[in-house]
């Protein structure tokens, strides 16, 4: 442990602190407002989401692998939170989490921090972009000050809340948001180091109580006022009947969390020059989120936007992060009274905000013009995030990035016909020899190229049926440049073997590769072609055959002669690259 902080401090200093103390102290600023936005937005009390904004933040910098990343709720969390907490309750959400924070702990000890970036872009985008629709959507009522409205989990009945108590409009909240908003919007544009959401906040709030008090819902009429400690540690109600229930939650904050984190950490590489480590972020990400339930916090995770100002606030070290949560909980002890007053049509904008900045409205158009299958999966994900839930959403996206992947693949995999072409300079084989009329009675010679796996295996089984039908002496299988085969792949030749054997015809394999000779020697159909059925270059192979053939049959075939076919078996001498057979220049 000491090696651990002494690396991510060395040669720290007084200079360095000072980067550390301004930036944590700004995005401490910044954190504060979102904090109690995200976990009002979450079904949950204000100050939870500032618990979560101190303890998580403070243990996601010190035990994460990036050394600028900011932690706390973020806007990813809202819908998952949500629907748990309508579901289960805001007791059960704390168990949700802190069982997520065990997941993450142990995918990082299993060093399983590099999966995360294997899941498709599309998928990202699309549940990314359903995120922000959910957020902006759900702030609607609080913009437009309407009472009486009942949450739900899906969206078609949050909408028809919004119409069918729209008559309870309230335009002492829209003066109120509406303010609140031309100030976010304006102030990064006159007043770039102030962050606009304080400013909005403070202003709108301050007009709304002079200009017409007790006329907008606040903080404090909503959710009582906000207390100015923070709570006594107490563990979470685990149960065996609690773990079952609330896996599939805690497994979805779990990935999400990871996904954020580390796509966050890796905004953070690109702007500072630095490299993460991954699975030690799952480590601290982790820590952070078994800490933070157990003083009544929220799930958390690495927060882009935040942790892109403190790396232009000038931050040094992880020290940024931790004087920011310190920073939040000062304001707690010292402010939180105030902070009850803050009208609820105020936080809107805020979150209306958050939602179009983290929409990726850019990469999600320049996806959908692909026309392609990513197309598809991408419009899927986001819809499905947005009329169903995330879970749903996610695993629906992976499985279709999934069958599009193996269509894919198998659309490389090509088996073509060959035989040597007497015209050319290096008397390559051409697919071409064969298509103009030319053919061999007795021998078959086919190039695999590709990967041979599952969703490619029967194409090869299919090309090469016709050519066993007509049972000849000898097939040729010139292997190359198949570079992986799985053992449905080896099944598939498997197959071809048993039925060209059957019909005493003798199958040969030319310039096969490392990775696939060594499947098909553990699952024993090398020892049942045979070693000697193995060669190097394709003109060994040739050679094998001809000397095996019917020479009279040959010569009175008038497609090529059977010297002709000898002078374009020989050999030719190149050397055996290391751990791999020699190719043959046919």
């Amino acid at each position: 442990m000491r090696r651990f902080f002494a690396g991510r401090f060395s040669g720290y200093s007084i200079h360095d602190f000072r980067g550390d103390l301004l930036s944590g102290v700004i995005v401490g600023v910044i954190a504060i407002p979102l904090g109690m936005a995200f976990a009002i937005a979450s079904g949950v009390k204000p100050e939870y989401g500032i618990y979560t904004t101190i303890i998580a933040g403070i243990c996601i910098s010190l035990f994460g692998g990036s050394s600028f990343q900011i932690g706390g709720p973020t806007g990813a969390f809202i819908p998952v939170l949500l629907g748990t907490v309508m579901t289960y309750g805001y007791e059960n959400l704390l168990v949700a989490g802190f069982l997520a924070g065990v997941m993450l702990f142990l995918m990082g000890m299993c060093k399983l921090g590099s999966l995360i970036k294997y899941i498709p872009r599309p998928v990202t985008v699309g549940f990314t972009a359903g995120i922000a629709v959910i957020i902006f959507s759900g702030q609607i009522a609080n913009f437009l000050g309407l009472t009486g409205i009942q949450k739900h989990e899906d969206f078609w009945s949050n909408m028809k809340e919004i119409f069918v108590h729209f008559d309870t409009l309230n335009f002492y909240s829209i003066a109120t948001a509406g303010l609140c908003l031309v100030l976010l919007l304006l102030t990064p544009r006159y007043f770039p180091k102030i962050p606009g959401s304080l400013i909005g906040l403070i202003v709108s709030s301050i007009a709304a109580a002079l200009l017409f008090p007790d006329k907008v819902a606040t903080i404090g009429s909503t959710y009582g006022p906000i207390p100015s400690t923070l709570p006594s540690l107490r563990l979470p109600d685990i149960t065996s009947g609690n773990i079952l229930n609330l896996l599939q939650p805690a497994f979805v904050i779990a990935m999400l969390g990871g996904i954020e984190s580390l796509l966050s950490a890796v905004v953070a590489d690109g702007m500072t020059g630095r490299r993460h480590d991954s699975n030690r972020e799952l480590i601290g990400q982790g820590i952070a989120n078994m800490a933070a339930p157990l003083f009544g916090g929220i799930p958390a995770t690495g927060a882009i936007a935040r942790t892109a100002t403190n790396i232009r606030s000038g931050a040094r070290s992880p020290l940024s992060g931790v004087i920011h949560g310190v920073f939040v909980l000062v304001v707690l002890l010292l402010l939180a009274p105030y902070a009850s007053a803050i009208p609820l049509a105020s936080m809107a904008p805020i979150l209306m905000v958050v939602a179009w900045n983290m929409s990726e409205r850019k990469e999600f158009t320049r996806l959908l013009k692909t026309r392609t299958g990513d197309s598809l999966i991408l419009l899927i994900t986001f819809l499905l995030t947005v009329l169903t839930n995330l879970t749903i959403a996610v695993e629906v996206g992976l499985l279709l990035s999934a069958i599009l992947f193996v269509k894919r693949m198998s659309d490389i995999l090509t088996v073509t016909k060959v035989l040597p072409d007497p015209a050319h300079k290096h008397k390559k084989v051409q697919a071409d020899i064969v298509k103009a009329g030319r053919n061999c009675p007795q021998i078959s010679m086919y190039t695999v190229e590709g990967p041979l796996f599952f969703g490619a295996g029967q194409l090869m089984e299919d090309s090469i049926a016709g050519t066993i039908d007509h049972q000849p002496h000898t097939l040729i299988l010139r292997m190359g440049k198949v570079q992986y085969i799985d053992t449905t792949g080896e099944a598939h030749l498997a197959r071809i073997v048993r039925t060209v054997q059957s019909s005493r015809g003798t199958i040969l394999i030319s310039g096969i590769q490392a990775q696939p000779l060594e499947v098909i020697r553990r699952t024993g159909l090398y020892d049942r072609i045979g070693s000697g059925h193995f060669f190097g270059h394709t003109g060994d192979a040739l050679n094998f055959a001809l000397s095996r053939i019917d020479a009279n049959q040959c010569l009175g075939c008038n497609q090529f002669a059977f010297e002709e076919c000898m002078r374009l078996a020989q050999p030719v001498d190149v050397p055996a690259a290391q751990g791999r057979l020699p190719v043959h220049r046919l």
